[in-house]
């Protein structure tokens, strides 16, 4: 990770930590680095949150500014980006998000001309660049740019999603949570054009609402709706679309390791599970492992960050993996998690066995779980501490292999996770308790 660039773009409260000298600096860099002798093609996109507009036209002001022809698309998910950059064949794209952030903060995201996240090299120069260590030179007369609102970008994408995913949900009840950001612009329109009757709760987006108690984060008022009507499948986005959690029709939770198991063993089932492999990360519960070895499915971890995930997943072609935050990529089709087509792979494996989602997740125990964030000063100087190592240690000698402790920073803040799975939610508590009071103690 660079100055600026974490392993999720920038990010950052929005004109404090994230300015708008940074977005305009990023766009002029792009353009120039891309309109070596021709204009740049570069397509941006946004969520819900108020700096949304702001950032995105000092993207476009920047790009324009050094040659490029911008295509805005407005408020999509980011996956829509990442498909139509490839699709398209722009140059480069930019997703104007924090995703599950809060809309006070905002982001930045960049993906290459394949829609991947963009290298690092290039991002080590874009820093450079804000940092005023390098100069470019600005274009002249007809070489300057334009930027041209693009609405028909996003029924590229939608049709796309139908193309890949043709399952018929005529007589399907499915309730969705829009998180009141991203998910606004497709879901509700390709779930009903595919025959489901759909109803949206947080689907009413002002700017400061996206993520309020609402999406995959808060999926509470999701959940009450599940249990007081009947529904056949709860789907809750993130802010920016590109992770999903779903609901059964009892509102229990079907996180990103339900969605890896049920769609691993439908993909097993139809001979479609390249190399039988499923990737996660190192915060995969423990009872997805047993129930993948029971099903004689294999898996491979990888850190945190669905960046690794994809690393992992474009290395040796495998198929599917994903995040227990509901992050999943289905490699086959796509180049990062899409929450929308994540829900009609969800739908579809309902579909075509004829089962519930309740049916489709037997088989997996999910170990009860507590994660808790320690704020700190210096994430290096804590995970380094000799004692901190000791009071792992003795955790891990209680759980005696019937659990586990995971201790990691946060890639985007100043935060330490301290995760610990075990056989009741007493015993997570107290290991949980044990490590942070450490922290807290020391005065980290």
């Amino acid at each position: 990770m660079g100055k600026y660039f974490g392993t999720d773009g920038v990010r950052g409260k929005a004109n404090e930590d994230l300015t708008l000298d940074m977005a305009l600096r990023i766009g002029q860099y792009l353009g120039w680095y891309y309109g070596k002798g021709k204009h740049a093609k570069i397509l941006i996109g946004k969520d819900t949150r108020l700096s949304g507009d702001m950032f995105e036209l000092a993207l476009a002001a920047g790009a324009a500014s050094t040659g490029a022809q911008v295509y805005l698309l407005g408020v999509c998910p980011t996956p829509a980006v990442s498909y139509l950059v490839g699709k398209e064949r722009f140059d480069c794209g930019i997703m104007v998000s924090a995703s599950h952030n809060p809309y006070y903060d905002n982001g930045i995201k960049i993906f290459d001309h394949r829609g991947q996240k963009m290298d690092e090299d290039v991002l080590l120069q874009i820093e450079d660049y804000i940092d005023q260590k390098s100069d470019l030179d600005l274009a002249t007369g007809d070489a300057i740019g334009e930027y041209i609102d693009w609405q028909d970008g996003l029924e590229i994408y939608m049709s796309w999603l139908k193309s890949i995913v043709p399952v018929d949900l005529s007589g399907m009840r499915i309730a969705v949570d829009l998180a009141n950001g991203s998910a606004t612009s497709t879901a509700v329109e390709t779930l009903s054009s595919l025959g489901a009757t759909v109803e949206a709760i947080s689907n009413s987006p002002n700017g400061i609402n996206i993520n309020l108690k609402c999406g995959s984060t808060h999926p509470e008022a999701l959940v009450r709706m599940m249990k007081e009507n009947d529904y056949d499948l709860g789907l809750a986005f993130d802010g920016d679309a590109d992770r999903l959690i779903a609901v059964n029709s009892d509102g229990e939770l079907i996180n990103g390791d339900y969605i890896l198991y049920i769609c691993g063993k439908h993909l097993k089932e139809k001979n479609h599970l390249n190399r039988n492999m499923v990737v996660t990360t190192v915060m995969a519960n423990l009872g997805l492992y047993k129930a993948l070895d029971a099903a004689k499915i294999d898996y491979t971890q990888t850190d945190v960050g669905d960046k690794y995930v994809f690393e992992e997943m474009q290395k040796n072609d495998y198929y599917l993996g994903g995040e227990q935050s509901g992050h999943i990529i289905f490699y086959e089709h796509a180049v990062t998690g899409d929450g929308l087509l994540t829900a009609l792979k969800l739908l579809e494996t309902m579909k075509e066995s004829g089962k519930t989602i309740q049916e489709l997740s037997e088989g997996l125990f999910i170990y009860p779980q507590l994660l808790e964030n320690v704020k700190v000063k210096d994430k290096k100087v804590v995970l380094d501490d000799e004692e901190l190592k000791k009071v792992i240690e003795s955790v891990n000698e209680d759980l005696n292999g019937d659990g586990r402790i995971l201790v990691r920073p946060s890639g985007t803040e100043p935060l330490i996770r301290v995760m610990v799975e075990a056989k009741t939610d007493a015993l997570c508590k107290e290991y949980v308790d044990r490590v942070v009071n450490y922290i807290q103690e020391r005065g980290f």
